[in-house]
């Protein structure tokens, strides 16, 4: 799908021969919380295409990244094995310093070699580059030009480039200040996914289907009205929790199991805009028609807790903690028992939601249909994933949970695009500035506008 014209330059228009480069990818990845050792691997392949282009054309490249945080302190490890993997994947060496932008580390940018490549230690080893700082400190672009890490590194660059999409959320001087040093270009990644975005929300091929799940359903109440308002959507499926707010919305009691639900997980507080989003766009809005239940559950305290834990911690093996085994049953909205929690959509609305994803021109997804992770609570998105994965129409997915559910049931190189940036992407369609995309832009201007 050809995208629209971004003013962000890309790298592959620098002369790069002898440059030092100061690449910024993100390569944050998930780590065994036991072994201390990297789980996936995802975001370092991503990181492959550009890093090995910029060492082709004979540029000496300092990366600098991060890993964990400090609300992620079990992932906030050094970048060591980053490099053995990016060395392995490169098929070049790629070397580390554990030292972020200290003497150690300017040294070692400044005795790169054409073609070669270090990533220095990592950036949440600085407190400007925290997300505790970010938040309450809120410098501008131009003061953080004087953060240690900018200050240190930028007078040993010749250009900045970015590939860090996933982080375009956060105003940290990695991601933002160097822009105002240095001419600054995207990697492909970056301009992949921007671009795969900004087509999706400014000129989707029609009609524009968006189906949203999961549980965190303050990315699709942020995104809901922005797309309907500026017509990026021309229909909205909603399923999985998001589904059963929606429908709250329209009046249906599912009863004091699913109130309390909401209550604890403090999603109630949805409901009115639910309302307000159905009497100003209700056509536009397609319903799950039927859910599916447990069967064999009693009071649903366990089932509760089973599909609390499944949606709020995707990445983690979970095991279920109620000792019955779940029988699934099916019922159309009006005749649901009224003491359960319904984990999947049925499949009438399976079948419904699929003739909007044949007839879509374009389809973006963000959030499974229901509890995939657990049998009997796959059938609703191993069905529509390999809809979408099958279906004419462009396709863009993203968000951890959906593009773990994608990789599960079907292949990723069948969709359009497969969108790394969750936090980012949600801003970005909800209509938010991304600070990154910001900086870019202002350097474009300055630089090659």
């Amino acid at each position: 799908m050809e995208g629209p014209r971004l003013k962000i330059k890309p790298f592959t228009e620098l002369e790069l021969t002898g440059k030092t480069v100061i690449f910024r990818p993100d390569i944050n990845s998930p780590i065994d919380p036991k072994t201390k050792r990297i789980v996936n691997t995802n975001r370092i392949e991503k990181t492959v295409p550009t890093l090995n282009s910029l060492l082709e054309q004979g540029a000496k490249v300092a990366l600098i990244a991060h890993q964990g945080d400090t609300l992620d302190y079990q992932n906030l490890i050094p970048l060591a094995e980053h490099a053995e993997i990016l060395s392995r994947l490169t098929g070049r060496r790629v070397s580390y310093i554990d030292d972020v932008c200290g003497p150690a580390a300017q040294a070692a940018v400044k005795a790169l070699l054409p073609g070669e490549a270090i990533i220095l230690g990592n950036l949440r080893y600085l407190t400007e580059e925290i997300s505790t700082f970010e938040t309450v400190v809120k410098l501008t672009p131009q003061e953080m030009t004087s953060a240690w890490l900018v200050r240190s590194l930028a007078p040993l660059g010749d250009y900045y480039v970015n590939d860090a999409f996933a982080a375009a959320h956060r105003n940290s001087p990695s991601m933002v200040a160097f822009q105002e040093l240095l001419p600054s270009a995207g990697g492909f990644q970056l301009m992949d996914e921007y671009t795969a975005l900004k087509s999706v929300k400014d000129s989707p091929r029609r009609p524009c289907v968006y189906i949203l799940g999961g549980a965190k359903i303050s990315d699709a109440f942020d995104m809901m009205r922005k797309v309907l308002t500026d017509g990026s959507a021309d229909y909205i499926l909603t399923a999985g929790i998001t589904g059963i707010v929606m429908h709250i919305g329209r009046g249906v009691d599912f009863g004091p199991i699913v109130q309390k639900f909401l209550i604890d997980h403090g999603l109630d507080v949805f409901i009115p805009e639910a309302k307000a989003l159905l009497r100003e766009f209700g056509e536009r809005y397609v319903l799950p028609v039927d859910l599916a239940y447990d069967e064999n559950a009693g009071s649903s305290q366990a089932n509760a807790s089973d599909i609390a834990n499944a949606s709020d911690f995707p990445e983690q093996k979970r095991a279920p903690t109620s000792t019955s085994i779940p029988k699934r049953s099916e019922a159309l909205i009006e005749a649901l028992p009224k003491d359960r929690l319904f984990p999947d959509i049925g499949h009438k609305t399976i079948e419904l939601f699929k003739k909007y994803i044949n007839s879509a021109g374009s389809i973006f997804v963000n959030g499974p249909a229901g509890m995939y992770e657990t049998e009997p609570w796959a059938d609703g998105t191993r069905e529509l994933w390999r809809a979408i994965a099958d279906a004419p129409g462009y396709t863009v997915i993203g968000g951890g949970d959906t593009i773990s559910a994608a990789t599960k049931f079907t292949e990723l190189s069948k969709y359009g695009y497969v969108c790394t940036g969750g936090g980012a992407m949600v801003r970005f369609l909800a209509g938010k500035q991304l600070p990154l995309i910001e900086a870019m832009e202002r350097a474009f201007e300055r630089d090659f506008g």
